[in-house]
């Protein structure tokens, strides 16, 4: 029998600099990783390249991780913080250029799952709705966004976003309410 090495396995195995391990950790969260940068900046392009800056990061931190938490919870840290310092960091760009063009947006995947019988009017419908959401998570705070994107995509309790959040479990539960009803007020209004 044949079992796989778990996360947590494999980031000591990082630490022990087995390039092999990285390579299993960068598949198996490599989809996700993307997925949710790109969630919380709001822009593919920069999603991806937090995302490697994040798969740089565990490769040379991988022996700080002391196994308190699930390497899940370590990691989407790592990813959290990076895609926040990216924004503080980008933040006076926003004054002086939109956030994307109509073009960038069109290129990234639907958030609604596939119909098998899509008419032009439901293209629409959903690029609309899409294109809505992506705004109205754009307006949220980054601490907002980030545990609801963390609920909603990763599925995880208000205790892990608070470790990726490194906060009590109370203020992630805040920050999620918040950005919550936030959102449903917000899409209410388009």
């Amino acid at each position: 029998m044949n079992l796989e090495p778990t996360d947590e396995e494999l980031c000591q195995r990082i630490a022990a600099h087995d390039n092999m391990a990285f390579e299993t950790l960068v598949e198996r969260h490599q989809a996700r990783v993307f997925r949710m940068a790109g969630s919380i900046l709001g822009n593919e392009a920069d999603g991806r390249d937090i995302a490697q800056e994040a798969f740089i990061r565990l490769f040379e931190s991988a022996h700080r991780f002391d196994g308190r938490s699930r390497f899940s919870t370590w990691f989407y840290r790592i990813v959290v913080n990076l895609c926040i310092d990216h924004q503080r960091r980008n933040r006076w760009w926003r004054k002086v250029l939109p956030l994307s063009s109509p073009r960038e947006e069109s290129d990234e995947p639907p958030i609604d799952p596939p119909s098998e019988q899509p008419g032009p009017e439901l293209d629409a419908i959903r690029s609309q709705t899409a294109g809505n959401l992506r705004e109205v998570l754009k307006q949220l705070s980054p601490a907002q966004r980030a545990a609801v994107l963390l609920h909603v995509q990763e599925d995880l309790s208000s205790r892990e976003i608070a470790a990726v959040l490194k906060c009590s479990e109370s203020t992630a539960r805040v920050h999620l309410h918040r950005g919550v009803t936030r959102l449903m007020k917000m899409l209410k209004e388009t």
